[in-house]
């Protein structure tokens, strides 16, 4: 699934980039000004069933997933205000399992910028990102019984990030910023979680909170690549002032497929590199079809 994502993330760039050389450059005098605000809510089912008897072999599982999304834009001549809210939540219960979880997120993006030269702005932003419930390691013993450990919950780890540096704006397609002023704060108010997790994600053990000063680089794309077909990636590189040698890294990508007014189909995924949490990459993936309601 690992390579399906990247190959599938390869593809779309290439397609990306390859019509951009046939765009006009596109500046805030050529977009709507004023309020601009866009909203999706929806949901997926997922569910499968088989006879004891099913040659085929097969596990009975029901699957339900949510996600909504909130983008709010105003623009003038000078300035412009963008609040992006991401939330989702999945679960899957497999027979003879317990529910587990498929997806869980909170992202919250709050950026305000003043245009200093054409496309251009000096910027300063809030970001904040954590998770709905508790997620776990499960295990199986060499008796074959299967045992969990509590490894992550609400505000453990939560991340709130302040930023101000330099954007460049391609119209309300692309968006990179770097911000030289940056400061995030981690949260792991769970003081036990060390245990499962060693690391306890960069914070001192018994420990509730951690600050770094950094340079934050993020690169948000929104477009629609093709007919009832959309791209939105974000990329964020955090590179700490204090440990030089290495940087977090975070790609998330969502492409979703317009069927109808109400059923989309999306592909989704998320490549994540942070010492913090794991000396190894990380990466999640999933498709679903859904019911999907936007304004």
């Amino acid at each position: 699934m690992y390579k399906f994502t990247l190959f599938t993330l390869t593809f779309v760039i290439a397609q990306i980039w390859a019509q951009i050389p046939d765009l006009k450059p596109v500046h805030l005098d050529d977009t709507i000004r004023g309020w601009n605000h866009s909203l999706q809510a929806g949901f997926n089912i997922n569910q499968s069933t088989f006879s004891d008897n099913w040659k085929g072999g097969g596990t009975n599982s029901v699957a339900l997933g949510a996600v909504f999304t909130d983008k709010i834009n105003y623009a003038s001549d000078k300035s412009e205000y963008v609040s992006d809210i991401q939330l989702g939540y999945g679960s899957v219960q497999n027979k003879g399992q317990s529910i587990r979880k498929t997806t869980d997120r909170i992202f919250i993006d709050q950026k305000y910028g003043y245009k200093v030269h054409h496309d251009f702005y000096v910027f300063g932003s809030l970001n904040f990102q954590s998770q709905f419930d508790a997620g776990f390691k499960y295990e199986l013993s060499k008796d074959g019984i299967e045992s969990s450990a509590l490894i992550s919950k609400f505000f453990a780890p939560a991340y709130f990030t302040q930023s101000i540096g330099l954007e460049y704006k391609r119209g309300q397609w692309l968006s990179t910023r770097a911000g030289f002023g940056t400061l995030r704060q981690t949260f792991v108010l769970d003081t036990t979680l060390y245990r499962n997790v060693p690391s306890n994600y960069g914070v001192k053990a018994g420990k509730k909170t951690r600050f770094e000063m950094a340079m934050l680089l993020v690169v948000d794309v929104d477009r629609n690549i093709m007919k009832n077909l959309n791209l939105k990636s974000r990329y964020s590189l955090f590179y700490n002032y204090e440990t030089p040698k290495t940087a977090d890294s975070r790609l998330d990508l969502i492409l979703t497929a317009k069927v109808n007014k109400y059923v989309n189909v999306n592909l989704s995924g998320t490549v994540l590199y942070d010492k913090d949490m794991d000396t190894s990459v990380q990466y999640t993936q999933a498709l679903s079809l859904g019911f999907m309601y936007t304004r």
